[in-house]
């Protein structure tokens, strides 16, 4: 969540104390203890899902909301999206139990009103909406991010995701070492992609990619998006990797933010233009960037899109807490998703072969439909260790049998794209396996 909208008093803040601070507070490193997820949610109609909701009822029914006594935090995006972010979970059926609870009480409440929660990565019926939220943060980044073309306002608009916290790891070498779960997670990343692709459309329409969602990510600007080098130590990688990124706003008082040109973070701290940078602004700085991978004290897993169904989004919970906190399912995982490095081409992934690969191709690709059969097989031998209850692990044994096991993703329930040109657009049409 970003932090206050206005900068706080401070001195400037130098170049190598920001360094010193980034190494410091993005990898807290310890045995791994907490879970925690983020789940993203379209409002539609009860009754009519493909009939907009006008801004005016969505603003009721959050107001709303807000009285709700929820565990989790309640929050809004800039479409109008719901966000239900959990707090740190011993277990992960803490996590569960707690978020579950709070989704039927926000349905319940949605529901007398008319409105219903619907899990796609993409909104699967609305044309291009108006933005919701008009805030100088929103205003700010749909300046800069217009700069690029159209991915950023429909990434902020038209997307949702299940977004899975893991802590860091221990600092010592090892499977549950903070260094091999941050490499695993991005070799990871393209198999949980394909494997939960769930937005073949955009804005009504076919887009040819199985997870369109993933697209408009790798379609932001070439450093905001993008992950850092993943073949350095992950601390200095990190840090070299936010100061070198361009600045998205420079935060003020009254009026708009300014949004400036080409300006790194680096360059602000080191020549005190516009004016000194302080610590407020490296934190917020922070939450302007969107890596598929981000450090925030623990890991934060952006690559999944939001799932179908009510409880759709504990499979890709379950399945990523297993394949990272149980030792010897990380361990084999790590064997199983190593390989796949090899066929990366130089860009920094979400940008590279394999991970467009996957938001185009879910797990009709061979070598990631590969990779997905033998890591859910290790989640489903590993779950019941996590303390994980038979309906979870029906859950997740029904999701790899009607899905992974045939090579396709929730995605394909709808459609699979038939062709895929350079572009990222095709035409729909009958999957030749079913």
């Amino acid at each position: 969540m970003p932090l206050s909208d206005m900068p706080e008093s401070g001195g400037p803040l130098a170049e190598d104390e920001a360094e010193d601070l980034l190494r410091c507070i993005c990898f807290k490193t310890g045995p791994p203890r907490t879970i925690g997820v983020e789940l993203e949610w379209f409002v539609h109609d009860l009754h009519i899902p493909q009939l907009p909701v006008t801004p005016d009822r969505l603003r009721t029914a959050f107001d709303g909301l807000r009285s709700l006594p929820l565990t989790s935090a309640l929050t809004f995006e800039p479409g109008g999206q719901l966000e239900l972010s959990s707090p740190p979970a011993a277990s992960l059926m803490e996590c569960v139990t707690t978020v579950s609870a709070d989704l039927t009480a926000v349905r319940t409440a949605l529901g007398a009103l008319g409105l219903t929660l619907t899990g796609a990565g993409t909104d699967p019926w609305y044309p291009p909406r108006d933005r919701l939220l008009s805030a100088p943060r929103y205003d700010a980044m749909e300046r800069y991010l217009d700069r690029t073309g159209p991915a950023g306002r429909a990434m902020m608009r038209d997307s949702a995701s299940v977004q899975v916290c893991l802590d860091a790891g221990h600092e010592e070498p090892g499977p549950l070492g903070f260094e091999r779960r941050w490499r695993l997670a991005h070799l990871l990343g393209p198999v949980l992609v394909a494997a939960f692709a769930n937005s073949p459309t955009l804005h009504g329409k076919p887009s040819g990619l199985r997870s369109t969602r993933q697209g408009l990510w790798a379609d932001l600007d070439p450093v905001r998006g993008v992950a850092p080098d993943t073949g350095r130590e992950p601390r200095a990688a990190w840090a070299a990797h936010v100061l070198d990124a361009p600045v998205m706003c420079v935060r003020g008082g009254d009026g708009p933010w300014s949004v400036p040109e080409a300006l790194t973070l680096r360059e602000w701290l080191r020549y005190g233009e516009p004016r000194p940078a302080t610590r407020a602004d490296l934190d917020y700085h922070l939450t302007t960037l969107f890596p598929p991978v981000r450090p925030r004290g623990h890991l934060e897993l952006r690559m999944i899109d939001a799932q179908p169904g009510e409880d759709g989004w504990i499979v890709p919970l379950a399945v990523t807490t297993a394949l990272f906190d149980d030792p010897e399912a990380a361990e084999a995982a790590y064997r199983v998703v190593e390989p796949l490095a090899a066929s990366v081409t130089p860009a920094a992934p979400p940008r590279d072969a394999l991970w467009r690969g996957a938001s185009r191709d879910g797990l009709t690709a061979p070598a990631l439909h590969e990779a997905a059969v033998a890591c859910f097989a290790l989640a489903l031998e590993a779950l019941p260790r996590r303390g994980a209850t038979t309906a979870v692990l029906d859950a997740v044994a029904a999701f790899h049998e009607r899905h992974v096991l045939r090579g396709r993703c929730p995605a394909d329930d709808q459609f699979a794209p038939e062709t895929v040109t350079a572009t990222g657009t095709g035409t729909p049409g009958k999957d030749s396996r079913t």
